[in-house]
């Protein structure tokens, strides 16, 4: 039976929820029907969707480092929405949530595609908005990787220019962790960056953007820390004193952002930036569930994790230009999101499409692949053992997703072919930038996810377990390689359809191609 609550598991949830202090909380369970397939919750565990083995999380204080979102929705055309997070388990039988308000599954019509527009067109409508088009129309340059936190004004300069010596078209490139004197400072360290007006100039007449990495950490035994004390502009204590959080960069301070004038206080520091330099934008880290969970005061005394990470997200809806890797609960919003850090390693690789997909079904069209090849620093130290042909699949990967974002440099891991094969993926992705456009504005209107999972786009014709292989859009199925197989299956649903190198096809069809290093296997739809 649907949408009913199991009396023996809401028992032993009881149990748990009164020895973890949270006994105010109910337990509700949907079952799934015959076929019914769900997906939702987390984009970071998207590899996991269509839900099987048990799986979830509580989003009120665990975003598991990626976007997350009080929504799961399934292939019957129903939905799960609350205001308020929960916890919640999901497999194939259906989805257990605990919750201090009643959860239960609403009707969205009959399919995923049909159930996910109407819920958000209910509860996360779109606001008409998206991130700066240049985000989406060439590639993104993160220095992270080359320079990690010996960032420079020389190194950023040098970087840009070999980009362009090695055939890459101009994009937007940011300036990651450590360019500033001290953390929450919002200046430069002007020993490292001696000009950075000039730098930012010379970028600029390269064709480049320029955005920098912030977060809302302070350095706890700077003169800033002690002035944001004063003014209750940081997170607390009970002794009143700022708290000392623990993050990846060490312990630190942190902005409250719950307080407006905190807010203020810091977008003002921003804008400063771009008038004084011309930055055109900031790369957000940080603001995680997790960060807020711990012993601390807030100027908001009933803030929650959520509530801090939701007020550190609404900060870059002030700036077209913008990157989240952490969000809870902004679906709709004009901000760009990206997956987080993965290993250069083909596990990782083969997580991409599903997570994309989930990211979107969870109402963040505005969506990037994490960084090709992966964005874990570890992964490309001097000693590690770089698979260059999974670098170039990731590069292929990106090509036709709404962003691709490049940080360790090509011609640094790869040489001859493998280094070719990376610039045609970014040649693809400029050439496909238009059609990418159009998905866009129909993501500000609708909010319909621009990576589209094939049971989104085929309902009910067997492709809910479909992993490999996406939509872009209505028109483009993209078949990526994601193992270090060179040949894979590829499920063509009905139709006519013309691959990348012109053959014509006609659906249902089951192919195994072999698809040579420097090529993505797409196919258009032909109507």
């Amino acid at each position: 039976m649907k949408n009913i609550v199991t009396l023996a598991v809401a028992m032993l949830w009881a149990v748990a929820a009164f020895a973890d202090g949270t006994a105010d909380k109910r337990t509700y369970r949907i079952e799934s029907g015959k076929n019914e397939r769900w997906w939702g919750g987390y984009s970071q565990l998207g590899h996991r969707m269509p839900f099987d083995v048990a799986t979830g999380g509580d989003l009120s204080t665990d975003n598991k480092s990626n976007q997350s979102a009080p929504f799961l929705v399934s292939s019957d055309g129903r939905y799960i929405w609350s205001d308020t997070p929960f916890r919640f388990t999901a497999d194939r039988r259906g989805i257990t949530v605990e919750s201090s308000v009643p959860v239960s599954a609403r009707s969205g019509g009959k399919s995923l595609r049909e159930a996910f527009l109407i819920a958000a067109q209910r509860h996360f409508k779109s606001k008409g908005k998206s991130p700066a088009p240049e985000m989406f129309s060439a590639p993104q340059y993160n220095t992270w990787i080359e320079l990690g936190y010996d960032q420079s004004q020389q190194g950023v300069l040098d970087y840009a220019q070999a980009l362009l010596d090695n055939g890459f078209p101009a994009g937007v490139i940011m300036i990651d962790d450590n360019w500033h004197r001290h953390h929450g400072s919002l200046s430069f360290d002007m020993e490292r960056f001696p000009d950075p007006k000039q730098m930012v100039d010379r970028l600029h007449e390269m064709g480049f953007k320029v955005m920098l990495w912030v977060s809302p950490f302070v350095t706890p035994d700077s003169p800033l820390c002690k002035d944001l004390a004063s003014k209750r502009m940081l997170i607390r204590d009970r002794d009143g004193r700022p708290a000392v959080i623990s993050w990846w960069n060490g312990r630190s301070a942190c902005y409250d952002f719950t307080n407006p004038a905190a807010c203020d206080y810091y977008k003002e520091g921003l804008r400063s930036l771009q008038e004084r330099y011309g930055i055109d934008g900031f790369k957000f880290d940080g603001g995680d569930t997790y960060f807020y969970t711990g012993d601390i005061v807030s100027f908001d005394e009933e803030a929650t994790p959520v509530d801090h990470l939701q007020a550190w997200s609404r900060i870059g809806l002030d700036f077209p230009f913008n990157e989240y890797r952490a969000s809870y609960g902004l679906a709709g919003e004009p901000l760009a999101e990206r997956l987080s850090d993965k290993n250069c390693t083909w596990d990782d690789l083969g997580k991409l499409v599903p997570d994309m997909i989930a990211a979107g079904l969870l109402g963040y069209p505005y969506a990037c692949p994490d960084m090709i090849g992966g964005g874990e620093l570890t992964s490309f130290s001097d000693n590690a053992d770089i698979d260059g042909m999974m670098v170039v699949r990731s590069a292929q990967v990106h090509a036709l997703m709404p962003m691709m974002q490049f940080s360790v440099a090509p011609w640094r891991v790869l040489g001859g072919a493998e280094l070719e094969a990376c610039r045609k993926a970014a040649a693809l992705h400029v050439k496909m930038a238009p059609y990418i456009a159009t998905l866009v504005r129909e993501a500000e209107q609708t909010g319909a996810p621009i990576v589209r999972a094939m049971e989104y786009e085929f309902p009910k014709r067997g492709f809910a377990d479909c992993k490999d292989q996406f939509m872009l859009g209505s028109r483009y199925l993209v078949a990526p390689i994601v193992t270090p197989s060179s040949t894979r299956e590829v499920r063509l649903p009905a139709g006519r359809w013309r691959d990348d190198m012109g053959t014509l096809y006609k659906g249902p069809l089951v192919l195994d191609v072999t698809v040579s290093p420097d090529r993505l296997l797409y196919f258009e739809r032909i109507k």
